[in-house]
């Protein structure tokens, strides 16, 4: 039976965008146990004992039932270098507990501190979140990324990003590019476009 995972961010005894995880958590029921009732993380994580001050990953591991919950002191990584690598991992609405096809990618970043994943000539993510590119006017993130992550669903909703196709030839035409997840905000990893090597 396939797993998932969530990972939450929490901050000083507070799940941010909780909300939209559950979204994510009622889509993976929906699709992969149509059988049994949605998980409510709510009063799950109300339920738990965890850290009232500082900075948490919250990660949930969940098939039909939850199988853990473990909070875990986050840093935030600096990346600063990407490289252009080919991927056929599948896009997905939620997150499956075995990431290979990711690892793999990553595997692949030589001396770079992460990937700039690209399937059928677009761009779709790096390998642990979604990316956004600054034409001088507009932040666009890939319209078919392989996670479509909770973070990602916020800032479209708010109408700070946009969606379209972006053709790995297209990189010339943007400024920066940013990278963000449930743990990173929008603003906090952001590099030159010329930062980012085939």
């Amino acid at each position: 039976m396939y797993r998932c995972i969530e990972s939450i961010k929490l901050l000083n005894g507070c799940f941010i965008r909780l909300q939209r995880h559950q979204t994510r958590v009622d889509k993976a029921f929906e699709t992969l146990y149509p059988n049994y009732p949605a998980i409510q993380l709510a009063p799950v994580l109300a339920a738990s004992s965890y850290p009232l001050s500082g900075l948490y990953k919250c990660r949930i591991v969940f098939d039909t039932e939850i199988r853990l919950i473990e909070f875990t002191p986050y840093k935030l990584r600096e990346i600063k270098t990407l490289k252009l690598v080919e991927t056929d991992a599948e896009s997905c609405e939620f997150k499956h507990e075995n990431r290979e096809d990711l690892n793999k990618a990553f595997r692949l970043r030589a001396d770079c501190d992460d990937v700039l994943l690209v399937k059928n000539g677009l761009l779709t993510d790096s390998s642990y979140a979604n990316i956004a590119l600054f034409d001088g006017k507009n932040w666009i993130t890939p319209k078919h990324p392989i996670i479509y992550g909770t973070n990602r669903a916020q800032l479209l909703a708010d109408r700070k990003i946009t969606e379209a196709d972006i053709n790995v030839h297209e990189l010339p035409n943007f400024l920066k590019i940013r990278l963000f997840n449930a743990m990173i905000e929008f603003g906090e990893t952001e590099t030159d476009i010329n930062c980012i090597t085939h």
